[in-house]
C-alpha cells in the first residue's frame, strides 16, 4: 500500500515509512507499524472504541522536549529532542484513548531493544510524566483534564541497585528541570508531588509492602534479569483502582530463553503482532526490535534493526556504533563464547537459550534459515569434490557420516547420515525421546540389522552416495577410536584415509570455523532432523587459551552429537582441501 507522507502526523508518518520499506527495521517492527495503521482505519468503530488523539500524543512529546533534560552522555544538560522512532512509540502509547472517556487505550507495553538506545532516559521521562503531567480528558476537551491525586509510580527491577537506575535518572532529570523541580520534592528514598502527594520510588524484590498501593504507572527495567514474574504480576494485579494505569516493560534480550518470564512475555507479544492470540489484546502495546535469523550479527548494516538510534547521525549514535564494533571484534576475535553471547544479547537483541556453553546458542534459527530441499542440495553438490567425516560410536549407539562439499560461491554444503542398530531403536526412542524410525523413513538415517552398528553398511552408504552424486571424495576423515579396522578396509579399497586426533589442537579451529560459517550464512544443508538434533545437543567447552571442543553436556547424557562430530572431523581438513583445490576467491571465506 502506498502512503502520501506529506502532512501526515509524525507518529503515523513513521509507521507509513516503515511499512513502505523506507526504514531498515526487523519484521516485528513492521508488524507493529502495520497494526497501528490498521487501527487508524477502524478507530471509533463499534468493535474498536478507541481513537488516536493527537493532543494526547503532543502532550507527551512536549513534556519531553520542553521539560526533560539529558543527564549523561554528549548531550548532558540539553533538553531532549525525541527521535522519529520515539515519536512512534510514545505517540502510540499515549495517543490512543477511548473515544468517549479519553482513558488511555493501552494498559501494558513491551518495548524490546538493544542496550544503549536511551531506554533509561525514556523511562525516566515517562516516570516523571506519571508524577506531574499524566491526565485524562474526553477527546477534544482538554479543558476538562483531570489528574490523579496521590499518583504512585513504581520503578521496578530485579534488585535495588538496578531499580535505582531509572529512579535515579528520573531524580537527576527532575533536578535539572525548573518546571519539574517546582512540582516535585525529591527526597532520599522517594519523590513526592508537592500538591498532590503520592510517590515515585524504586522497587525490587527486596522492597516490603509491594502489593499495598494503587499504582498509576509501573516501569519494569531489564525484565530479562527477573527469575520469575512475581513482582510484575503483583503490581499488575493492583490495577483497577486508577483511571488509566499503565505497566511499561522495557528490556533487552536475555541469556536464558528456556526459563525466563521475559521470554514468555516476548513470545506473547510476537503472537499479538502476528495476530495469533485468541483475542486481539488491543490493550497491549508491543514493540520488538531485533536482528533476525537471516542477519549476520557481525554486519554493521544489520545493527540498526535492534539499535534504532543508529538510524541517525549524531555524536551519540556514532559513539554507539564504534562501541558495538569494538565489542564485536573482541567477541569474535577471541572466540570467547561468553563474550559472543553477551554481544548477541546486548547489542543484537537476540535471545540465547540454555547453558552459556551450548554450541549453537542463538544460532538455531539461523541454521534453519540455511535449509534447502534434498533435491536442491543434490543439484548443488553433484559432480564436485568432497571431504568425508565419520564418528564411530560404541556399536550400540548412534554413528555419524557426513560429507562436506565446498561450492564455488564460498558456501559449504553439508550432507549427513546416521546409523543405529535395530535392537537399540525402541529403547533409545523412549530414552532419547526422538523418532529414529521416522528419521529413517525420511532418508536421514539407516537402522542396521542386529544389536550393533554394522560399519560395512556405513561404508556402503558412503560409496553408493558418492557414486550416485558423482562426488569425488578426496579424503575420508576418522577419529581412530574404534575405527582402525574400518579405516584399513577403506584403504584397501583405494580410499584416502586421514586420522583426526580428538584433541583441541586439531578440533578447535574447525569447530569455530563451522560456527562462523553458520553465522555468515555460508552453510547449506537439507534440514536433516537427526543432524539438527545432534547440533542442538552439542556443548562447546573452551580451555584457558580459548581453544574450543565439542562435547555432550556430560558423559552420562544420552543425547547424541555424533553426526556433528563427523562433520567437524571433515571440517578439520578444509584448509588442506582449500590449499590443494581452492582458489583465492574461496579462501577468503574460510576463517
Amino acid at each position: 500500500m502506498q502512503y502520501n507522507l506529506d502532512g501526515m502526523y509524525i507518529t503515523h508518518r513513521y509507521a507509513a515509512e516503515v511499512v513502505s520499506g523506507l526504514r531498515k527495521v526487523c519484521k516485528r517492527e513492521v508488524q507493529a507499524c502495520r497494526r497501528h495503521l490498521r487501527d487508524l482505519e477502524r478507530q471509533g468503530t463499534e468493535g474498536f472504541p478507541y481513537i488516536f488523539d493527537e493532543s494526547r500524543a503532543d502532550r507527551i512529546f512536549d513534556w519531553f522536549e520542553m521539560c526533560c533534560y539529558h543527564v549523561r552522555g554528549p548531550f548532558a544538560g540539553q533538553l531532549i529532542q525525541l527521535l522519529p522512532f520515539q515519536y512512534f512509540d510514545l505517540g502510540c502509547l499515549f495517543g490512543w484513548v477511548h473515544k468517549d472517556t479519553g482513558a488511555r487505550r493501552f494498559t501494558k507495553s513491551f518495548n524490546f531493544r538493544a542496550r544503549g538506545n536511551v531506554k533509561s532516559t525514556e523511562m525516566s521521562g515517562i516516570a516523571l510524566y506519571g508524577m506531574c503531567a499524566d491526565a485524562i480528558y474526553p477527546p477534544g476537551h482538554p479543558e476538562l483534564q483531570r489528574f490523579e491525586e496521590a499518583p504512585e509510580v513504581e520503578c521496578v527491577a530485579v534488585d535495588r541497585d538496578q531499580a535505582k537506575r531509572v529512579w535515579g535518572d528520573a531524580c537527576a532529570m527532575g533536578e535539572k528541570s525548573p518546571d519539574i523541580s517546582e512540582r516535585l520534592e525529591i527526597l532520599k528514598t522517594k519523590v513526592v508531588h508537592r500538591e498532590r502527594g503520592g510517590w515515585m520510588r524504586a522497587l525490587s524484590k527486596e522492597t516490603k509492602n509491594k502489593d499495598s498501593g494503587a499504582p498509576c504507572l509501573v516501569i519494569v527495567d531489564e525484565y530479562h534479569a527477573h527469575p520469575n514474574s512475581d513482582i510484575v504480576d503483583t503490581l499488575y494485579n493492583g490495577f483497577g483502582k486508577r483511571w488509566q494505569s499503565l505497566l511499561c516493560i522495557i528490556t533487552t534480550a536475555g541469556s536464558d530463553a528456556e526459563n525466563n518470564p521475559c521470554k514468555t512475555e516476548y513470545d506473547l507479544c510476537c503472537r499479538i503482532l502476528e495476530g495469533l492470540t485468541e483475542t486481539p489484546m488491543d490493550n497491549y502495546f508491543c514493540m520488538i526490535r531485533e536482528l533476525e535469523a537471516e542477519d549476520d550479527p557481525k554486519d554493521p548494516e544489520c545493527w540498526v534493526k535492534a539499535n534504532p538510534i543508529l538510524q541517525y547521525d549524531d555524536a551519540y549514535s556514532r559513539n554507539l556504533r564504534s562501541q558495538i564494533m569494538k565489542e564485536r571484534d573482541e567477541a569474535y576475535g577471541s572466540g570467547d563464547i561468553k563474550k559472543i553471547r553477551a554481544f548477541l544479547t546486548k547489542r543484537c537483541n537476540i535471545w540465547q537459550s540454555g547453558s552459556e556453553f551450548k554450541y549453537m546458542d542463538g544460532l538455531m534459527d539461523k541454521w534453519n534459515s540455511l535449509k534447502v530441499t534434498h533435491d536442491e542440495l543434490v543439484g548443488l553438490i553433484e559432480d564436485r569434490k568432497a571431504i568425508g567425516g565419520y564418528d564411530l560410536s560404541k556399536r550400540f549407539d548412534l554413528t555419524g557420516a557426513t560429507f562436506i562439499v565446498p561450492l564455488d560461491d564460498g558456501r559449504i554444503a553439508v550432507l549427513s547420515h546416521g546409523f543405529i542398530p535395530e535392537d537399540s531403536v525402541e529403547r533409545k526412542e523412549k530414552k532419547d525421546n526422538v523418532a529414529y524410525r521416522e528419521w529413517e523413513k525420511r532418508g536421514w538415517m539407516t537402522v542396521t540389522p542386529g544389536a550393533v552398528v554394522d560399519y560395512d553398511v556405513m561404508k556402503e552408504w558412503a560409496y553408493s552416495t558418492a557414486e550416485q552424486l558423482g562426488l569425488d571424495v578426496v579424503e575420508h576423515c576418522f577419529d581412530t577410536w574404534n575405527a582402525d579396522y574400518f579405516m584399513q578396509k577403506m584403504e584397501a579399497d583405494g580410499a584416502t584415509v586421514v586420522e583426526v586426533r580428538q584433541n583441541v589442537y586439531n578440533l578447535s579451529e574447525p569447530t569455530k570455523r563451522f560456527k562462523e560459517l553458520v553465522m555468515q550464512g555460508l552453510i547449506v544443508h537439507e534440514g536433516n532432523a537427526a543432524f539438527d538434533w545432534c547440533l542442538g545437543n552439542a556443548y562447546a567447552y573452551t580451555d584457558i587459551n580459548d581453544n574450543m571442543k565439542l562435547s555432550k553436556k556430560n558423559k552420562d547424557d544420552t543425547r547424541r552429537i555424533d553426526m556433528v562430530a563427523a562433520c567437524i572431523n571433515a571440517m578439520s581438513r578444509l584448509p588442506a582441501f582449500n590449499e590443494m583445490y581452492g582458489d583465492d576467491d574461496f579462501s577468503i571465506h574460510v576463517l
